[in-house]
């Protein structure tokens, strides 16, 4: 049977990482009288208050001892957005008031970013969001930092993910254990090799994308709304960035690719980003154990997975 971590052992590590948190950003030069914790699922969120700062620590991970790759994802989003920044795009940039890098301290690797007051007035449309995806794409086809192909997919990781699952019958059933392994046979070699997927899928340019479903990622600021959350910046395609939002967010893209001339979404392409997110979604029930709401999270879109062709037809 699967151990989760309790309720007891959730608050104390959420009350280590603002601990980790404040001690960071007290030795940053910020004054840290009263954190207050904005969001705590996949990373702790904290306002280092009264400092105009917030932290971000990521405490559920597939390595979690891994704080070297940590860092090294966590400057690729501190370089990207501060990139975008630089060009007037609307995004959240780091912190101007500490070092714009990763800081580790005890055991946490963490972020720091601007304290942008919400508008809780404002619903999200994320037809509108889909929209302006296509913006954002163009912003990015620009960026010259180096990149790793569909990194925020994470392959090493849903392997290791999948072959701890087997551990965990609790967690997934063996039929969908068994198609899991079947396809990701089948989308692996085109989530790990940009050249195998640049000949499986000739017309689909690869760039610098968001990595995290971006109309989701949109911050609505007092101010006006702001691209956010940058965690999984990745090459690929653009097409990674609308995986499973379907039909109207797609023609959404659409509308804004024709109306800045970039192109429009390829439904083979779609078809692929699809079937890895999904199976993407399905290895993550290996992390239940650290967040153990994850599995009513995640059991919809299971049954969902389960009745769809094997890699949605992909081959």
């Amino acid at each position: 049977m699967t151990t989760h971590l309790t309720p007891r052992q959730r608050a104390d590590r959420t009350a280590a990482a603002v601990r980790a948190a404040v001690t960071a950003g007290r030795a940053l030069g910020l004054t840290v009288t009263d954190p207050v914790v904005l969001h705590d699922l996949f990373s702790v969120v904290v306002h280092l208050a009264p400092a105009p700062v917030v932290a971000r620590i990521p405490t559920v991970l597939p390595r979690p001892h891994d704080l070297a790759a940590l860092a090294h994802r966590q400057q690729h989003e501190l370089d990207v957005t501060r990139w975008l920044a630089d060009r007037d795009v609307p995004v959240i940039a780091p912190s101007p008031l500490v070092p714009g890098e990763p800081v580790q301290r005890d055991g946490f690797s963490m972020t720091f970013w601007p304290f942008v007051e919400e508008d809780r007035d404002k619903e999200p449309d994320y037809v509108a969001n889909a929209e302006s995806v296509a913006d954002l794409h163009a912003a990015l086809r620009d960026y010259p930092g180096e990149l790793e192909f569909l990194s925020a997919a994470d392959p090493g990781s849903i392997t290791e993910e999948l072959t701890r699952l087997e551990q965990h019958p609790d967690l997934i059933g063996a039929a969908e254990l068994d198609r899991a392994h079947r396809e990701w046979a089948l989308l692996e070699p085109l989530a790990r090799s940009r050249a195998a997927f640049e000949a499986r899928f000739p017309g689909a340019d690869v760039q610098p994308v968001h990595g995290d479903s971006p109309p989701a990622n949109v911050f609505h600021g007092v101010n006006g709304d702001l691209y956010a959350d940058f965690e999984l910046i990745t090459l690929g395609p653009v097409e990674w960035d609308l995986a499973s939002l379907g039909p109207e967010h797609q023609a959404a893209y659409d509308r804004g690719a024709r109306r800045n001339g970039t192109r429009p979404l390829d439904e083979e392409v779609l078809a692929f980003v699809n079937a890895l997110g999904m199976l993407r979604v399905i290895a993550t029930l290996a992390l239940v154990p650290q967040l153990p709401e994850l599995r009513d999270y995640i059991r919809p879109t299971v049954d969902q997975w389960w009745s769809t062709p094997l890699a949605a037809g992909v081959s």
